[in-house]
């Protein structure tokens, strides 16, 4: 059964980061975006429909740590420095 589109998956603890995921099945490929809560810090990932939840989820985290580390995180609008 596919995700709902738009759906949102979840919630998911990362150590100390919460984690948005977002899948959109789109014909034969799925959207996956990934955001990080604290920072508002979002990618995306398209994988074949057929593909692995933990995978998908998996991959897009993957590459959500990897654009933390690569550059600070803004400041989102409201907090407080």
């Amino acid at each position: 059964m596919g995700a709902l589109p738009g759906a949102r998956d979840g919630v998911s603890e990362d150590g100390e980061r919460e984690v948005i995921f977002e899948i959109t099945r789109i014909g034969d490929v799925q959207r996956v975006a990934a955001v990080d809560v604290a920072t508002g810090v979002e990618v995306v990932v398209q994988t074949p429909t057929h593909a692995a939840l933990a995978d998908v989820r998996a991959l897009a985290l993957k590459k959500l740590k990897k654009a933390l580390e690569e550059k600070p995180a803004p400041k989102r609008p409201g907090t407080v420095a």
